[in-house]
């Protein structure tokens, strides 16, 4: 059966590489002011860390019912089917629009919630494309897909702690203070909720910290005889700080390929500019069907 396989760019994964790896991508929009932009479309790396940085309040959204249909509808036509992967459930109302309106296609969109964001759930595309390659009904896998859901882990370091007092995150007080001691807080994402994890001293010493705990992770999966997939992300705005990163990622895994791809937008808002990300999550095998 022809399926056509499509996530948002909260993946991270860019309309030209969506194209290579022959699935599709809905752009998420944003909100600055009274303009509308959509990730990936209109809105370039350039200019959503120039609103981000200004004194634009810049705002997600969700796709509307509109678009999500209009681009449903248009791959139909070539497709028996469809398997959508939206952000998880738990940080977005996207999966639960989206449910509603696969009602509408008598049994040709299935809507499958992945609990992820970004690098993990760049990681479960990839994994949905193995089971597309393996012959799978997209009903079958969205049963692979949530049975994987919380195999999974990303943290976060933030580098600017105003971003996450714009947010709402932390107090004034707290800002102030951890800027002035030099803490840089570490988020942890893990199925439906972005929480914190630790604070440290220092940038160099949080990113190690990071590597340190997605070491820790990879090892429990591996004990449990799973394969894996390991990605770093960033919203870095000099390409020598991706390099750096990359860098430290690679040397704790030299036995893996460690991919990294730009910290997508919904995450970015909250964490400001010169965050970094690590993540790691239980690779999809054949063998797991039973």
């Amino acid at each position: 059966m022809k399926t056509a396989i499509v996530t948002d760019s909260n993946s991270g994964i860019s309309r030209a590489e969506a194209e290579q790896l022959g699935i599709f991508v809905l752009p998420m929009p944003f909100i600055a002011g009274e303009e509308v932009y959509h990730e990936g479309k209109n809105l370039t790396p350039d200019r959503f860390y120039e609103l981000l940085q200004s004194d634009t309040v810049l705002r997600t959204s969700q796709p509307s019912p509109g678009e999500m249909a209009a681009l449903w509808d248009r791959l139909l036509e070539d497709y028996e089917e469809l398997l959508f992967i939206p952000m998880s459930s738990g940080l977005s109302a996207s999966y639960a629009s989206a449910c509603l309106l696969a009602e509408d296609y008598d049994g040709r969109v299935v809507v499958a919630d992945a609990h992820r964001i970004s690098i993990t759930m760049r990681h479960i595309i990839r994994d949905a494309l193995a089971m597309r390659e393996a012959g799978i009904s997209a009903q079958e896998m969205k049963e692979e897909i949530e049975k994987l859901a919380f195999l999974s882990i990303v943290y976060v370091g933030v580098e600017d702690l105003k971003y996450l007092k714009r947010g709402g995150r932390i107090s004034g007080a707290a800002a102030t203070v951890g800027s002035i001691l030099n803490i840089k807080p570490l988020l942890v994402i893990k199925g439906e909720k972005v929480e914190p994890f630790a604070t440290v001293r220092g940038t160099k010493h949080c990113k190690k910290r990071e590597v340190e705990e997605i070491v820790k992770a990879a090892a429990e999966f591996r004990a449990e005889g799973r394969k894996i997939w390991v990605g770093q992300t960033g919203s870095f705005l000099e390409a020598a700080d991706v390099a750096d990163w990359q860098a430290l990622g690679q040397a704790a895994f030299p036995e893996e390929t460690v991919t990294y791809d730009p910290l997508s937008y919904s995450v970015a808002c909250h964490t400001g500019p010169n965050a970094f990300g690590m993540g790691v999550s239980v690779r999809w095998e054949p063998g797991m069907r039973n």
